[in-house]
């Protein structure tokens, strides 16, 4: 008796195509529409703006442009994909515009510094100050020392306080000083800047009885009282993220609690610690109102934090746009620039503190 054998079904050897003709979009697909979308309005503007109509709007064109794309991306899926998936690509993108028009503010806002800050973005900016100078040329070089060295003074100031002040909620704190503690942080939490400002005026002027005194470290005071909280906040959060395992292994061990906190919590969290510090320097860095209470302004070098005036970025600024002369393009210009500088020293401390979150943070293994 013969048997029949059952021979296996041949598989194509050609792979399927994800095209437009097989009935599924390709991935890059909205990708494409969303940027086709994007430049059309971008030309638009761009024309209109050469034209004279009107200046460029980077937020307005990228917002049409967006709206644009959710119309074009249910229609395209839907001559394509069939009514099920377009309305799914509908909620989706709608989704995405969201999240887009929640970004515009800040887009438009690093375009108009860009457009605007590159003007006086050059050697002379970052080698001079403005001493001696009237209209044209002059530097923020005053201004960029002083904003390092009074941020810097107030991070020593705050991260050590605020560090320590976490740890003891998170591993000591019980009770009413606790509970205390936790209170007056939230308050300060919302103390207006300019409340700093006149608090260290007010306690150096009766401290020293000059009712004139204006210098660098009380600038450093006035922005740590804003740093604190936030360090003392953030700080917390991520000590709470740490394990208690971890913790009581450390304990089942025999070692004491002081070494565990630097050890094992501390490490474990001090990438999320070090974001917070960084968050904190970001909060105050921009500040006006405090310094120019109690560091005043100047158009000099002054390195010294403990005496005289010292300038700030944000200080030099407002100077420049409030107080312009004759020709007001050049302080307008200098104003722009010290704007630009002072996003590019939040992004390369931002830079930085991931950098040391990565390097110090726990490595694990498999």
């Amino acid at each position: 008796m013969s048997t029949a054998t059952a021979t296996p079904p041949v598989e194509s050897s050609t792979p399927t195509t994800n095209a437009l003709t097989s009935g599924r979009l390709p991935r890059w697909a909205p990708w494409a529409l969303l940027a086709l979308s994007w430049l059309v309005f971008i030309v638009v503007f761009a024309i209109i703006a050469m034209a004279g109509e009107t200046e460029f709007n980077i937020a307005a064109a990228l917002f049409l442009g967006t709206i644009l794309f959710d119309v074009l991306i249910f229609a395209v899926t839907y001559l394509v994909e069939g009514a099920r998936q377009a309305r799914d690509r509908l909620v989706t993108s709608l989704v995405a515009t969201a999240f887009i028009i929640a970004l515009l503010p800040l887009v438009s806002l690093l375009f108009t510094v860009l457009v605007n800050g590159t003007a006086r973005f050059d050697l002379a900016f970052f080698s001079q100050s403005m001493r001696n100078v009237v209209g044209e040329g002059g530097g923020a070089l005053h201004a960029i020392m002083g904003t390092l060295l009074i941020t810097g003074a107030a991070t020593l100031i705050s991260v050590p306080i605020g560090l320590l002040t976490a740890i003891y909620l998170v591993e000591y704190g019980r009770g009413q000083l606790a509970r205390a503690i936790t209170f007056f942080v939230d308050v300060m939490t919302g103390i207006p800047s300019i409340v700093a400002g006149l608090f260290a005026f007010a306690f150096f002027s009766l401290l020293f009885d000059d009712p004139g005194i204006r210098f660098g470290l009380g600038g450093s005071i006035a922005l740590s009282l804003l740093m604190v909280p936030v360090v003392v906040r953030s700080s917390e959060e991520m000590l709470k993220l740490v394990p208690n395992e971890l913790r009581e292994a450390s304990y089942a061990l025999g070692v004491p609690k002081w070494l565990t906190i630097l050890k094992i919590v501390i490490p474990t969290s001090i990438a999320g610690i070090t974001t917070g510090v960084t968050l904190a320097i970001s909060r105050v860095i921009g500040e006006t109102a405090p310094l120019l209470i109690i560091a005043g302004f100047t158009a000099s070098m002054n390195y010294n934090l403990f005496d005289e005036k010292m300038m700030s970025l944000p200080v030099f600024v407002y100077t420049q746009y409030a107080n312009p002369g004759t020709d007001i393009q050049p302080y307008l210009d200098r104003a722009w620039a010290g704007a630009l500088t002072l996003i590019v020293i939040v992004m390369v401390l931002n830079l930085i503190a991931r950098l040391i979150a990565r390097i110090f943070s726990p490595k694990l293994g498999r």
